[in-house]
């Protein structure tokens, strides 16, 4: 780890920390919620060792980059834009790109937004999500899940950092990684907090160190900043309607696990694997179903998630 270095960079009006170890061909790797670059420690130094340029972000409202206040500062246009920009500063032309959770969602857009900046894309647990012309996503989620759904709980602004404030942020953590329960994931009205003396026990593959370090960035930082993409979904689908169709037209491998949440909301497999995600991404080359894998899989399963990154990327 101590060979992995940080820098700051300032990007689209942001100061932006990144993580990067090694040289090569560069590899981007977008983190979700509530993760940091640190999510991306076991690939960083695995890509690096296998002569790749590896380069973590904290994306813009996590950890040591800037944390802008209003949910409009949260579009996929200034998320990507960020990223452009950090390309930039880096001099780097074109990456492979890799993006998990929050980090999958923005990692399908920056490949219909600027495709000219992609070689390939990997991505995990977040499957492309066509933009549905006659409905905005809550409106559908609310129909579809109720107002318990963890989305539609966290659109107030203040009151899922209220709960959350209720506990350690170490305690979110643990349950955010560590759940399991491939169901839909709703918080019911005593909060995401309650229990706060329930014991959790540590899976082998996360460490309370982990667990410490992102509960330490949280506590600078507060949720506010990553629960803002969740706030900015219905903004970004008004934004995003010129690029209703568009397909994604890079290379892309997509990898999830079968306990996943996202894999197992409702509609997802039928669009997985009955045609839909091969009609929106025409260059899908690989598709990977792990078994018994939960959400976190890049942290649960490291060097699975390595070697299937590399044996994709090497092709290119």
């Amino acid at each position: 780890m101590e060979k992995i270095h940080h820098k700051y960079l300032h990007v689209n009006g942001i100061n932006m920390h990144i993580a990067e170890i090694g040289e090569g061909q560069p590899v981007l790797f977008l983190h979700g919620f509530p993760e940091l670059w640190y999510s991306w420690r076991h690939q960083l130094l695995s890509l690096s060792s296998l002569g790749y340029r590896a380069i973590a972000p904290d994306l813009r409202g996590y950890g040591d980059t800037d944390v802008p206040p209003s949910v409009s500062s949260y579009t996929v246009h200034h998320i990507v834009g960020d990223l452009v920009a950090l390309l930039d500063s880096l001099k780097i032309g074109r990456v492979f790109l890799v993006g998990h959770d929050w980090g999958s969602f923005i990692a399908w857009w920056f490949c219909k937004l600027r495709p000219d900046r992609i070689r390939a894309l990997v991505s995990l647990s977040v499957v492309h999500s066509p933009r549905n012309p006659k409905r905005k996503p809550l409106q559908s989620l609310r129909a579809a899940f109720g107002d318990d759904y963890y989305i539609c709980k966290f659109q107030e602004p203040g009151v899922a950092e209220e709960d959350f404030a209720r506990v350690d942020p170490a305690l979110i953590i643990k349950k955010f990684l560590v759940g399991r329960n491939p169901g839909l994931f709703r918080i019911h009205k005593d909060g995401l907090g309650r229990n706060p003396g329930k014991q959790i026990i540590l899976p082998s593959w996360l460490s309370e160190e982990d667990v410490n370090y992102y509960a330490s960035k949280f506590k600078q930082t507060g949720f506010t900043g990553g629960l803002n993409y969740y706030r900015a979904m219905d903004l970004n689908w008004e934004l995003t309607a010129p690029w209703t169709g568009v397909q994604v037209k890079v290379p892309v491998k997509f990898v999830v696990g079968d306990l996943d949440i996202t894999y197992n909301t409702p509609g997802v497999k039928e669009y997985i694997h009955k045609g839909g995600l091969r009609r929106d991404v025409p260059f899908l080359q690989e598709l990977v179903i792990m078994e018994g894998v939960a959400h976190f899989l890049q942290e649960e399963k490291p060097e699975e998630i390595s070697a299937h990154i590399y044996d994709f990327i090497k092709k290119f």
